[in-house]
């Protein structure tokens, strides 16, 4: 016990010392620049406290939760030699870490009620939620689809960069074709989906896999499924909108 709240309270100076700069630089414009008190100084302050704790906590369990069990997982799948069961697994880790992404969440509900105000869509609940969830499926499908590549990678030890520039020379082409009012969505909705929850997952699966396969380098083939994660919802999308 002595030794948890030990690696906890180390945690918690680490992410004061992570948030330090950003306080420094909001108390700074705040009090020099523009002269005014902070609004609600308490709340600002249990909030600020929070957010410490939260940080923290966060990253004692990803460091003694999420990353050892991804590994595990991946490691046992690679012993069972089953390749169906493997890219089933990667791709239902994709699509369920996605869909519960909370920044995901966040740009569809807003997404949908800018294309409402539009008059892309009709401005009704309904149709708003409808418009969201549809959004964060494409995104959710696409960065499954993008583990699942991701994984065959590591199997097959393709190269990354060729990999990655031919996807973006898609998005590139893509990109003239699609309506102007999705580019932006399509984007935004690529990097959203790298986030709390799908970031831990997929890192852990990458480097298990590259860690249990002979001849891989975890350095080398361990990375880079958070790089096809970024980029297969931006295809998917613009794709989507050019079918849809």
């Amino acid at each position: 016990m002595t030794a948890f709240f030990n690696a906890i309270f180390s945690r918690i100076l680490g992410a004061v010392r992570d948030l330090a700069p950003i306080i420094i630089v909001i108390a700074f414009f705040q009090i020099v620049v523009l002269q005014q008190p902070f609004p609600n100084l308490g709340e600002t302050l249990v909030g600020l406290v929070c957010v410490v704790l939260g940080l923290a906590l966060f990253i004692h369990g990803l460091e003694n939760g999420l990353f050892p069990l991804g590994e595990a997982i991946a490691q046992a799948f690679t012993k069972k030699s089953s390749l169906v069961a493997l890219l089933s697994f990667a791709f239902c880790l994709g699509f369920g870490t996605t869909v519960a992404e909370p920044a995901l969440i966040a740009i569809a509900a807003e997404a949908a009620e800018v294309v409402a105000l539009a008059g892309h869509i009709e401005n009704e609940a309904s149709v708003r939620d409808a418009y969201a969830l549809n959004l964060r499926i494409v995104v959710a499908f696409s960065v499954g689809s993008a583990v699942v590549i991701g994984v065959f990678r590591i199997l097959k030890a393709w190269p990354l960069h060729v990999m990655i520039i031919s996807g973006y020379v898609i998005v590139t082409v893509l990109t003239f074709f699609a309506s102007p009012e999705i580019i932006g969505i399509a984007y935004d909705s690529g990097g959203v989906t790298t986030s709390t929850i799908t970031v831990p997952l997929l890192t852990a699966l990458g480097v298990g896999l590259a860690t249990s396969i002979k001849g891989r380098n975890p350095m080398l083939d361990g990375f880079g499924l958070i790089a096809f994660a970024c980029l297969a919802p931006i295809i998917f999308i613009l794709a989507y909108n050019m079918v849809a």
